[in-house]
C-alpha cells in the first residue's frame, strides 16, 4: 500500500470526533503558518482569540477527546502537511485548538543561549505538563515569565 493510501486508511479508522479534530488541526496549522508570517505573533494570536471563541467546557473528567489525543492528532496532521511547520506554528495552533474545546491550555515561550547563539522554543502546557514535547525539550529553555495571553492584554 502506498504511503498516501496508508494515511487515508489511518484517517478513516479514526472516530468521527477524531477526524473533525484532525481536519481542524490541519486547517489551524495551515492558517497559523500563513497568519504568523503575514501578521506576526501578537496580531495573529489576537485574531485567533477574537475569531475563534472558546467552546464551553464539557465535563472535565470525561471530555469527548482528551487533550493528549488532540496533541497526537495535531502532530500527525503536521507530519502530513505539504509544508514544514516549526514549534511556534504547531504550539500556537495546538493552543488555539485546545482553548476552543474548553481546555485551559497555556502557550509557553522560552529561550536559551547555546554555543553563543540565541534560540527560542514554544510549547503548550496543560496543568503544568507539556503536551507537544514528548522528549521534554522545553526543559532546556528558560520560559518567559507569565502567560503569553496575559502579556498581550497588558500591552494595550
Amino acid at each position: 500500500m502506498t504511503s498516501a493510501a496508508q494515511k487515508w486508511k489511518t484517517f478513516w479508522s479514526l472516530t468521527p470526533a477524531e477526524r473533525r479534530i484532525a481536519r481542524s488541526a490541519a486547517v489551524g496549522l495551515l492558517t497559523t503558518w500563513v497568519g504568523l508570517r503575514a501578521f506576526g505573533f501578537s496580531r495573529w494570536q489576537q485574531m485567533l482569540v477574537s475569531k475563534f471563541p472558546q467552546v464551553p467546557a464539557k465535563t472535565p473528567a470525561a471530555p469527548a477527546v482528551s487533550a493528549n489525543r488532540i496533541a497526537q492528532l495535531q502532530e500527525a496532521a503536521a507530519l502530513g502537511l505539504f509544508l514544514s511547520t516549526n514549534c511556534l506554528d504547531r504550539s500556537l495552533a495546538l493552543w488555539s485548538l485546545l482553548e476552543r474545546r474548553g481546555f485551559p491550555a497555556e502557550l509557553k515561550l522560552g529561550a536559551r543561549k547555546q554555543s553563543g547563539t540565541f534560540e527560542a522554543h514554544a510549547w503548550v502546557e496543560l496543568n503544568g505538563v507539556a503536551l507537544n514535547n514528548p522528549a521534554d525539550e522545553q526543559r532546556n529553555f528558560a520560559p518567559f515569565d507569565g502567560a503569553i495571553a496575559a502579556m498581550e492584554t497588558r500591552a494595550k
